[in-house]
C-alpha cells in the first residue's frame, strides 16, 4: 500500500474535515462530514467512553447512515458540540426525513482534557459553538497536531494531538484514518522519541526514527493520568461499499491500530473508540474485506504517531512536545 495524495482521511473522496478550538479554553472539536449521508458503525473497547447517538449505529437499528461524526474535547460538556453540528446541518437542509422535518444524525465521542491548564470556568457551554464552527470550516485539506479535538490532548509523556493518514491499496480502494490522541499509554518506547507505530511508517511521515534496538519486555507502565482523564478517539473510512455490519467489522479490526501505536491501550481509564465509515463508491470482494481490516489498523497506527509528531508548542504546555525532543 502507499499513501494517498494528501495522506489524510479526506483522500477518501467526498469526505471533509473541519476543526475549531479555543486557545484560552485549551480545547476544541473536529468534525467529519460529506455532501451526502454515509454509512457509519462504531467499536468501543476502552473502559471509560463518552458518546452520543452511538446506539443508532448498531446494524439492527433503523438509521443506516449519518450526516456527520464529531470528535471533541471537553469530557461530557463536549457532547454539546454534536448539537452545534446538528444545528448547522439543519440550517443547510440536511438530515433524516421525518415527514416535513429534517433531523441531522450526528453521533460523537469525547475525550477528557479538563485538567490541561486551560480556562474551564465558563458560564455557557462553549462546545455547541465550537461544533458549528468546525462544521463550517470542513474541507478536504486540514491541519494536524495541536488543532481541533487534539488541541488540548496529552499522552503519558508527550503532548498529544490530532492525526490523520491514508493508504491506497493495490485494488485501488482507499482507506483513511482520523484520530485525537489523548491516551493514558505512551506512543513511544519509554521517554525515547521512537514511535511504537514505526513498523507501519510510510515515507518518513513521522520522522523515520525507527524502533529501539532492544525492547524490554518486563517493563511495567506507570499510570501517569487519573481515572477518566484519557481516551483515543478515531474514525477509519473507506470508499469501499460496506454494509453497516461490515463497517463495524473494519472498526473492530482498526482497534488493533491503537494497540500497535499506544502502549498500553484499551485501559479501564481510556474510552478508546473507533468509528467505521463507508462512502460506498467501490464494490468489494471477500479478498478486499480481508485486506481492509489490516489496512485500517496500520493506517490508524500511522495517524496516531502523526498526531504526536505534528503537535506544536503552546504557552502553558504541561508536557514535552515531540518536535522539541527531550527536556
Amino acid at each position: 500500500m502507499k499513501q494517498g495524495p494528501r495522506n489524510l482521511i479526506t483522500d477518501v473522496a467526498g469526505l471533509r474535515v473541519g476543526h475549531a478550538h479555543d486557545k484560552g479554553l485549551r480545547s476544541g472539536t473536529t468534525v467529519l462530514t460529506a455532501d451526502a449521508p454515509f454509512v457509519a458503525a462504531v467499536s468501543v473497547m476502552g473502559g471509560a467512553p463518552g458518546t452520543r447517538e452511538t446506539d443508532l449505529l448498531a446494524p439492527h437499528n433503523m438509521v443506516q447512515a449519518v450526516d456527520a461524526l464529531v470528535l471533541s474535547g471537553g469530557s461530557a460538556f463536549g457532547l454539546g458540540a454534536c448539537g452545534g453540528v446538528a444545528d448547522g446541518l439543519r440550517a443547510m437542509g440536511r438530515g433524516f426525513a421525518v415527514g416535513d422535518v429534517r433531523v441531522p444524525i450526528v453521533p460523537g465521542a469525547i475525550l477528557f482534557d479538563l485538567r490541561n491548564g486551560g480556562d474551564k470556568g465558563w458560564t455557557t457551554n462553549p462546545y455547541p459553538a465550537l461544533g458549528r464552527a468546525a462544521l463550517k470550516a470542513a474541507k478536504p485539506s486540514f491541519d494536524l497536531g495541536s488543532v481541533g479535538a487534539g488541541y488540548g490532548a496529552t499522552t503519558s509523556y508527550w503532548k498529544g494531538g490530532l492525526g490523520s493518514a491514508s493508504a491506497v491499496l493495490s485494488n485501488k480502494i482507499t482507506v483513511g484514518a482520523l484520530v485525537a490522541v489523548n491516551a493514558v499509554g505512551s506512543v513511544t518506547a519509554g521517554k525515547s522519541r521512537r514511535f511504537w507505530a514505526a513498523p507501519w511508517e510510510i515515507d518518513a511521515e513521522f520522522g523515520a526514527v525507527g524502533l529501539p534496538a532492544v525492547l524490554v519486555a518486563e517493563d511495567e507502565p506507570l499510570l501517569t493520568k487519573q481515572q477518566g482523564e484519557a481516551t483515543t478517539l478515531a474514525i477509519v473510512a473507506t470508499d469501499a461499499a460496506l454494509t453497516q455490519a461490515q463497517a463495524k467489522r473494519i472498526a473492530i479490526a482498526a482497534q488493533d491500530g491503537i494497540a500497535r501505536a499506544i502502549v498500553p491501550s484499551h485501559t479501564p481509564f481510556d474510552g478508546d473508540l473507533v468509528f467505521g465509515v463507508s462512502t460506498g463508491q467501490r464494490p468489494v470482494t471477500d479478498e478486499d474485506l480481508f485486506l481492509l481490516g489490516h489496512a485500517a489498523a496500520s493506517t490508524l497506527a500511522r495517524a496516531i504517531a502523526r498526531a504526536v509528531y505534528e503537535a506544536t508548542p503552546q504557552p502553558g504546555d504541561l508536557q514535552h512536545v515531540w518536535r522539541n525532543g527531550l527536556a
